[in-house]
């Protein structure tokens, strides 16, 4: 399995034909056409379909294409590295945070990583599993730091705890229900969470199951926490969250915190790398400098 065969592949996936693919890397379509028949004897199956659609990628195809595009991201990132140990430029790393992050620790974290590689490009994306766990696979984002339940995440990623959060029910200053004391006074409420795989969403229905808490009534699924924010100021949902990010003074303008009793469960917050794949140099230094920074958090 050759370098060009699995870039081939990858061209193919991003044109969307393969006589586009072909003018992206400037060979003949023939020559392109002979690199994926050689690519699909040597790993013995189909790996593309043509229907009236055009090119489709098969199972085994989809398989291939993202453990191609990891190979490919590695490949990219050694290569950076070893600019990077040079003293050249064009270092790059890319990360999800979540908002959480962001709010407690992004600022001086990018300080103290760009006295060390100050002419480094920095990438970020959404710190939400659903969002990052994709790009983590296909070699798109070196690490992630995000809120997470280690038993919903994929055998293919390593996660690290960094802390335990508390976390709080949240919602405008003045909403009606913000001196409510006891769960069930919100069994009425609207309320926005995010249910991907892993959230805290999800971790907060199943513990209120454990708990014998009946299942809010109307809920909103969003899995952005900009409009989950907006949705609290403008549309009386309830949301849960960091009680770390729901008392932060920028974050938390207008919010205000639930005291209930029993308190909603603490959360784990970790980060997210690919099993097996070392983290270069540049990376390793921004991950630090954001533990450094997030030490200590609740």
């Amino acid at each position: 399995m050759r370098d060009h065969q699995l870039r081939a592949l990858i061209q193919v996936a991003e044109s969307g034909s393969i006589r586009a693919a072909a003018r992206q890397v400037n060979l003949s379509q023939t020559a392109l056409t002979k690199a994926l028949k050689d690519l699909e004897t040597e790993v013995g199956a189909e790996l593309l379909s043509r229907s009236y659609r055009g090119i489709e990628f098969t199972p085994a195809g989809q398989a291939l294409l993202e453990r191609a595009r990891l190979s490919s991201a590695i490949l990219d990132r050694a290569k950076e590295e070893i600019r990077y140990l040079r003293g050249g430029s064009g270092i790059r790393v890319s990360i999800a945070i979540t908002p959480l992050a962001a709010a407690t620790a992004m600022a001086k974290a990018f300080q103290d990583f760009e006295r060390i590689a100050p002419d480094a490009e920095i990438s970020l994306f959404e710190g939400l599993p659903s969002i990052a766990l994709p790009g983590l696979i296909q070699g798109e984002i070196d690490f992630a730091i995000v809120i997470a339940d280690p038993r919903d995440l994929p055998y293919d990623v390593d996660f690290e705890k960094i802390a335990s959060v508390s976390t709080s029910i949240a919602c405008r200053i003045h909403h009606p229900l913000a001196g409510a004391k006891h769960w069930h006074e919100l069994q009425s409420a609207q309320w926005a969470l995010n249910l991907s795989a892993g959230s805290q969403g999800n971790q907060l229905l199943r513990w209120m199951e454990r708990q014998g808490i009946d299942r809010p009534e109307k809920i909103t699924y969003c899995s952005s926490p900009l409009l989950m924010k907006d949705l609290m100021h403008r549309a009386d949902r309830l949301c849960i969250g960091p009680r770390a990010l729901f008392t932060d003074p920028v974050f938390s303008q207008g919010l205000i915190c639930i005291e209930l009793t029993p308190p909603p469960p603490d959360v784990t917050l970790g980060v997210i790398t690919v099993k097996g794949i070392p983290l270069t140099q540049a990376a390793r230094h921004l991950l630090t400098a954001f533990k450094r920074q997030l030490r200590g958090i609740s």
